[in-house]
């Protein structure tokens, strides 16, 4: 119907709408590690990943040796648990020189028969190994969280991805060794004696088993005494993968076993990573043996910012560089060497960025930091801490309260600290962080330079030219620019010095296991 023209139109009043009622303050909430930014309440729901994900943890475990898990010769066993917890997840066998010589003998009867397979067999073995750990990626992240301490978010992203990299990337290399660059016809050296770290146990076999697998060496691998457990299930993705038996041969133990598997006469070629002091034991004793010798030891890394640095951006990668896996990395970039002029911004920037981090239970994927791996381990960085602080040194870690149960340690940075300070001197080896100052650009190499480890460092700033020249000058086998602990398996790594010799990824890492 069509409206008249004189008419007025009135819009219908809108109805009233109720006051909206009065949102309470929020409480304030003090700044500290599980409550997000300082002063908000901004706190973030438990999202734990499940145990159960581990698959079953069989109460003890023998050796796998020849293909079959066997008993020990021995009666000792040792037992393995959750940092986390302080519970008893499993024993197993403590090794003896029966069990590797077993061990060896095993590996040199299968090694002919690996040897004399064409490289593309060889790889078929290796992808397969790749993809079924891909297959089992969850289990194995829990697993390795559960036994070791780390965060579940590091395993899951981190370690396992790089794990199943590494097997792919041989087996490319495995029918391509005439063209690596090591002479026409390389050959295998024969059994190839592993012994591996606490701190990336699976990720650490892998560096090792890859390449001798492809490279047609049979393997004994000792895993370290406190993180067997990973070791041990990669033994049934072994059978898994139909590798014929013998090829790789998996001994636990302490360190005795360790001494007994690396001084073995039919072993042609030690794999060590580990302690600085283990590691000159191991090169005394195979002095004058004609065993091949790789060694990939501790470190005391420099991480440097220059002015010039997007302070947000080196933030991030220092917090990345010493909180990583509570610490426990070689190549840790422990010690931050700050330009004078920003020292006070970064400082401040660092501290309120560390009191966002998230410190309990490793399996919680809102986790940063996670359970020191063992009870020597947690005593041995309260000692230099207490000696930092006795020193002179200024201690500082964010407001956290730490499970009651289990090995925790705050992340913790000192400042005022000389290189004449133990804590910038010794390899910590947990999230402890000594910062310490300079003006120039020669100063920061003279002081980066000024420890016995060599293993790697960190450059930040805008300036390409800064980062060659630098880069050039710094005696470290990994240098890292605008960036910190970034591992690729194409890319070598090792170091000088007192943190080894010999390099592990890469092409380069194919030499390590060759007769050239």
């Amino acid at each position: 119907m069509a409206t008249p023209k004189n008419s007025k139109q009135t819009a219908p009043a809108e109805p009233a709408v109720p006051a909206e009622p009065a949102v309470p303050a929020e409480p304030a909430v003090p700044a500290s590690i599980g409550n997000g930014f300082p002063g908000k309440l901004f706190s973030y729901a438990p999202a734990p990943e499940s145990p159960a994900a581990a698959g079953d943890i069989a109460s003890s475990y023998g050796h796998f040796i020849g293909g079959e898990f066997t008993e020990s010769a021995g009666k000792e066993a040792l037992k393995t648990v959750n940092p986390a917890t302080e519970q008893v997840l499993a024993e197993f066998a403590q090794g003896t020189e029966e069990d590797v010589d077993r061990a060896v003998k095993a590996a040199r009867d299968a090694f002919p028969g690996w040897a004399a397979l064409p490289g593309s067999e060889r790889a078929k073995y290796l992808f397969r190994i790749a993809r079924i750990i891909q297959e089992r990626s969850r289990e194995l992240a829990v697993l390795e969280s559960i036994d070791n301490g780390k965060p579940i978010r590091e395993t899951r992203d981190v370690d396992l991805p790089l794990v199943a990299a590494h097997f792919f990337y041989y087996a490319g290399w495995a029918d391509k060794l005439e063209y690596a660059g090591f002479g026409p016809s390389p050959r295998p050296l024969g059994v190839a004696a592993q012994v591996i770290p606490w701190n990336f146990p699976l990720l650490m076999l892998a560096w090792k088993i890859a390449p001798a697998l492809a490279t047609g060496n049979t393997v004994v691998l000792k895993p370290a005494e406190t993180t067997p457990l990973t070791a041990l299930r990669f033994a049934e993705i072994v059978r898994q993968a139909g590798l014929p038996k013998g090829v790789v041969n998996i001994v636990t133990g302490d360190g005795r076993t360790g001494a007994a598997l690396t001084a073995h006469p039919d072993v042609a070629k030690v794999a060590f990573t580990g302690s600085t002091e283990v590691g000159r034991s191991i090169a005394r004793s195979l002095a004058g043996s004609r065993k091949k010798l790789s060694l990939e030891l501790g470190g005391k890394a420099a991480n440097i910012v220059f002015d010039d640095a997007p302070i947000d951006q080196a933030v991030e990668g220092i917090v990345n560089g010493i909180f990583f896996n509570q610490g426990h990395v070689c190549c840790a970039g422990s010690r931050l060497l700050v330009q004078e002029s920003v020292q006070d911004e970064v400082l401040d920037a660092l501290k309120r960025r560390m009191a966002t981090l998230r410190v309990g239970d490793p399996l919680d994927k809102n986790t940063d930091v996670g359970a020191i791996n063992s009870a020597a381990q947690l005593a041995r960085i309260r000692e230099l801490s207490d000696i930092g602080e006795a020193e002179g040194a200024e201690r500082w870690s964010p407001a956290c309260e730490l499970p009651s149960s289990g090995y925790w340690f705050a992340p913790t940075v000192f400042t005022g600290v000389s290189q004449a300070h133990r804590i910038a001197r010794e390899e910590v080896f947990g999230p402890v962080l000594s910062v310490l100052t300079f003006r120039t650009p020669a100063e920061a190499v003279e002081k980066a330079n000024n420890t016995p480890y060599g293993l790697s460092a960190g450059i930040w700033t805008e300036k390409g030219s800064r980062i060659l020249w630098m880069a050039s000058r710094l005696r470290a086998g990994v240098v890292w620019s605008n960036t910190f602990n970034k591992f690729d398996p194409t890319s070598p790594f090792g170091g000088y010095k007192e943190s080894g010799y010999g390099r592990e990824g890469g092409r380069h890492g194919l030499e390590a296991y060759l007769d050239v």
